[in-house]
């Protein structure tokens, strides 16, 4: 299975969160007890996503002209 780490990882290289990691995240926040370094890769993505370094496609679909 892969892990919180690997996610935040391969989002913060890309610079983009697909919709489908981001439901892998809930599905590993909600079901697992998470130790302290998965807990702290996922405060790495959420302050990454604040200052504009990593795009959440969910987000994106939001956007209405």
């Amino acid at each position: 299975m892969i892990s919180i780490r690997q996610i935040v990882g391969e989002a913060i290289a890309q610079g983009y969160l697909t919709r489908d990691a981001e439901g892998q995240l809930r599905d590993l926040l909600h079901g697992n007890r998470c130790d302290r370094a998965e807990l702290q890769a996922f405060f790495q993505l959420q302050q990454a996503a604040m200052e504009g370094r990593v795009k959440q496609q969910s987000r994106e679909e939001l956007v209405v002209c």
